[in-house]
């Protein structure tokens, strides 16, 4: 496979391929009994996702539940401080607190559709898991999520979340105990039983159709980011920035911008304590072409081409791999991926709640530093973040560990 640019007017037609190859990235590497499912789920998905019935009530949920549109906020005393013009797109107000449940209602839906009875899932921050708990919750379906011992600590206030939705919250205590191994279990769990469970993957990641499907589950936030700030400012922003573990909240955003010439985009990955393999998840930046879980994308991976060990203080991004279509949208030059470490990070987190009243999840604050960065460099371009998840989670574990160095008694 080539990484040839697909024709102008037609991305979304054209990406990805039918053997769900993004470029040279992406496609199903699976054993059998995984295949013959994953053949059935494909299916099912391009038939019901063409019907008016699957869309009218896939629109219906985001109306009426998640409460959609969310809207796109100039973060005013941010701008002036920092010199450009930044925008937000308020992912942190839909409904569960992240993106998360743009995939999760339509991963769900698509389950009813299958007559499927349980949903399996990982998660690293919690909100993927939140997100799936509640959509379990709205189809009436048993709810399972996997969660690394760490990430179980560090999130506790999602913990709980998932447990009052009814969902089983199993804990990892595999590896590093963060998400790669979470997937892992995951996939242990889902291998067992494909007949009666769908696997719900978090992000825009996995063998092939899941990449596409949370794109495209995801493009809503694009789209109404695109329309409110035309509305707002009568032209598209010069700069849109999301940050990226596995991509699924910048691949939303990218969708509504991701065909013009003229709006620079940015993935903004952790660096976590520094570049040294082991102490960051920059898998864009310094990772190498390799396989895992099912399909092929840029990984951390040590001599032996195993996933290396990552780190991320946001748990959502702690993870070795990367979603296939970030990797093709790197070669062709359509995006550009960046890194902040975790001091910017945190920074950022606390300007953002300080002068805008907003306290984002430690995900987005990534995205937010980068965008403080552009404004100091770039004055007077404007600049959209994708805020893609509020920070009630990482309140408790950022006072425990680190509030003395940025509040003063």
């Amino acid at each position: 496979m080539s990484s040839t640019a697909p024709s102008q007017g037609t991305y979304f037609k054209d990406v990805p391929t039918k053997d769900g190859y993004f470029g040279s990235y992406g496609g199903r590497f699976l054993p059998p009994a995984l295949e013959t499912e994953m053949q059935k789920i494909h299916k099912a998905y391009m038939e019901i996702s063409k019907s008016h019935k699957f869309i009218s009530e896939l629109r219906q949920i985001r109306k009426h539940f998640q409460g959609r549109p969310t809207p796109t906020y100039y973060c005013n005393r941010l701008s002036e401080k920092y010199g450009g013009r930044i925008y937000l797109k308020r992912e942190d107000l839909n409904h569960s607190g992240a993106h998360k449940l743009n995939h999760c209602m339509g991963e769900a839906l698509l389950a009813n559709y299958l007559g499927k009875k349980k949903l399996i899932a990982e998660t690293g921050a919690g909100q993927h898991g939140v997100a799936l708990a509640t959509a379990a919750a709205y189809f009436g379906l048993e709810c399972e999520i996997h969660m690394g011992e760490v990430d179980i600590a560090k999130e506790h206030p999602n913990v709980v979340r998932m447990k009052i939705l009814g969902a089983k919250v199993v804990p990892v205590s595999a590896g590093l105990k963060t998400l790669k191994e979470a997937v892992d279990s995951a996939f242990e769990a889902y291998v067992k039983d494909p007949e009666t469970s769908l696997f719900c993957i978090g992000s825009a990641l996995g063998p092939h159709p899941f990449p596409m499907m949370v794109r495209d589950f995801q493009r809503v936030v694009g789209e109404e980011a695109r329309e409110q700030f035309l509305e707002m400012t009568g032209e598209l922003p010069d700069s849109v920035v999301a940050c990226v573990g596995g991509g699924s909240n910048a691949l939303g955003i990218f969708s509504g911008f991701i065909e013009d010439k003229g709006v620079k985009l940015y993935g903004v990955e952790p660096g976590g304590r520094s570049m040294k393999l082991g102490e960051h998840a920059a898998t864009m930046t310094q990772g190498t072409p390799g396989m895992i879980h099912g399909f092929k994308c840029m990984v951390l991976q040590d001599e032996k081409g195993e996933p290396s060990p990552v780190y991320s203080i946001a748990s959502g991004l702690d993870y070795p791999g990367v979603g296939p279509e970030h990797c093709m949208l790197r070669e062709l030059g359509k995006a550009t991926y960046v890194v902040e470490d975790d001091k910017a990070t945190l920074d950022a987190f606390f300007e953002l709640s300080r002068l805008e009243g907003i306290i984002p999840a430690l995900e987005s604050a990534h995205a937010v530093a980068y965008a403080i960065q552009l404004a100091q460099k770039e004055p007077h371009t404007s600049i959209l973040v994708n805020l893609s998840g509020r920070g009630d989670k990482d309140i408790d574990f950022v006072m425990e560990n680190y509030g003395k160095d940025y509040i003063k008694e």
